[in-house]
């Protein structure tokens, strides 16, 4: 049975280590959603092209990606494409969260986009701008603001997922607790410890999202 005093204990020894693990958790998961949410953005605006042969491109990245797990796609970027490039285990997660990601951050922004409505483009371009000017300047604005809970959400299960990336031994949260579980022979301990760390961290990621809701939401008034 746990006792909180060890619990705490151990808590406090650990953590060093487990603030090393929980920066480099975060870190992962920053550069990941960053390049996902390029990565779904162009996708979106494929698919809502009239060009059917872009359509079927974007369709087929996203039912490829939505379709196989997460750890296959790590494993593809580390052990496949790294016999052609080699590919620093960081890179290789944070382009494999990227592209996982990517594929349902596309789904959001073509809803959000598709949700603006259509007034706004016709508004755009009587005043003379271009399509791509009125996306850029009216459409992806609002769409970005509506978009931003679904997205907020994305952003929490990126973080977790990130936790696959112990199978390629990275040193981020649940590789570090699983090793030191381990080693002392106290798994439960560990896996509660860094089941802290996690919820700290999608805590931070819940304020900032919050955050950036309410300061948009003054620009909807």
């Amino acid at each position: 049975m746990l006792r909180l005093g060890h619990f705490f204990q151990t808590l406090y020894d650990t953590k060093g280590v487990f603030l090393d693990a929980m920066w480099l958790t975060l870190e992962l998961t920053v550069v990941a959603l960053i390049i996902g949410i390029i990565v779904g953005l162009f996708f979106a605006l494929l698919k809502l092209t009239k060009n059917k042969l872009l359509c079927l491109i974007s369709d087929a990245y996203v039912y490829l990606i939505r379709g196989t797990p997460l750890i296959v796609q790590i494993f593809i970027l580390y052990f496949g494409i790294s016999k052609i490039f080699l590919i620093p285990d960081f890179w290789a997660a944070s382009l494999a969260l990227a592209l996982h990601n990517g594929a349902y951050i596309a789904e959001i922004f073509r809803g959000a986009i598709l949700g603006v409505d259509a007034g706004q483009t016709e508004a755009g371009r009587s005043l003379g701008m271009s399509k791509a000017l009125t996306m850029r300047r009216i459409i992806l604005p609002q769409a970005f603001r509506s978009a931003l809970p679904p997205l907020g959400n994305q952003f929490i299960i990126a973080l977790k997922d990130s936790s696959l990336a112990a199978f390629i031994s990275m040193d981020e949260l649940f590789n570090v607790s699983t090793t030191l579980g381990s080693n002392n022979f106290d798994e439960m301990t560990y896996l509660l410890i860094v089941a802290v760390y996690y919820l700290i961290l999608v805590a931070i990621l819940t304020i900032a999202v919050n955050f950036m809701e309410k300061r948009m939401s003054v620009y909807d008034r």
